[in-house]
């Protein structure tokens, strides 16, 4: 691909000259390899390795996560084997799944190769990672006892990443808090759930403004649109968990909304 050098080399020259002209044709070519990886990144085919990747590392790393503090919990196999009935996953995937959730709780597991794999084939899209870790604190939280271990195991696998550990934090207290908007009956929030909660499951703090109320609540529904997800890679199977999230987000921001008395 040659149009960035060409139309960088024909600006450069006509700004700078000769010296103009190198400089413009050096930029152009920075910007046509970036747009191929762009383009290769999003092509069909990439798109199946990176579903497939995420597939495998979430049930590695959701089997790693479980047997952080010991022992993998009956909560946790209970969490794990709704995801397999929400997934609505075939006998042969279903197998598949729970031979690498084992494969993750193994003694011999090794974590930094699967990590590293992953970030390679996700390449620049952040978001897949962001929506990797919430897959997996949801793990974490299965038994309702979040334990320093488990915590220590998110840290890891986040660094691995090149996530922030503030970003985690951040995504743990969110994850905790959106807890209270899901119960037996549906999403809303549930009894002895506060505004602070509310807050908190949309990231946000008390004193923000209407207006940046409203940002925050919109970027959290587009982050977990389906078929941004999809287009991705989130696997299809798994996008009703991102769709559950969302859910818990609507009833949070319904809270509040409501509380300051603001329109939709």
């Amino acid at each position: 691909m040659i149009y960035g050098k060409m139309i960088g080399g024909l600006l450069g020259l006509l700004v700078g000259g000769i010296v103009g002209l190198v400089v413009g044709v050096l930029i152009g070519h920075s910007f046509d390899k970036g747009l191929v990886k762009t383009l290769q990144f999003g092509s069909p085919e990439n798109i199946e390795r990176i579903k497939t990747s995420f597939f495998e590392t979430t049930f590695l790393l959701s089997g790693y996560l479980a047997k952080a503090d010991g022992r993998v919990s009956k909560q946790e196999i209970k969490h794990t084997e709704k995801i397999f009935t929400q997934m609505g996953l075939s006998v042969a995937q279903r197998q598949r799944a729970i031979d690498l959730f084992r494969q993750g709780s193994g003694s011999d597991f090794q974590l930094e190769p699967v990590v590293a794999a992953f970030v390679q084939t996700c390449g620049p899209q952040r978001q897949l990672q962001q929506t990797l870790m919430l897959f997996l604190i949801s793990v974490a939280l299965a038994d309702h006892e979040f334990d320093p271990a488990e915590h220590d195991a998110l840290v890891r696998i986040a660094t691995l990443m090149g996530l922030g550990i503030a970003q985690l934090e951040q995504l743990l207290r969110m994850a905790q808090a959106q807890e209270h908007f899901h119960g037996e009956g549906g999403f809303a929030a549930q009894p002895g759930t506060s505004l602070d909660d509310a807050y908190a499951a949309l990231g946000i703090s008390r004193d923000v403004s209407d207006k940046d109320l409203k940002r925050a609540y919109r970027k959290l529904m587009s982050e977990n649109h389906p078929d941004k997800l999809i287009a991705r890679g989130v696997p299809e199977d798994m996008i009703k968990l991102a769709t559950e999230r969302s859910q818990e987000i609507q009833a949070a921001y319904e809270m509040v909304r409501k509380q300051r008395g603001i329109g939709k």
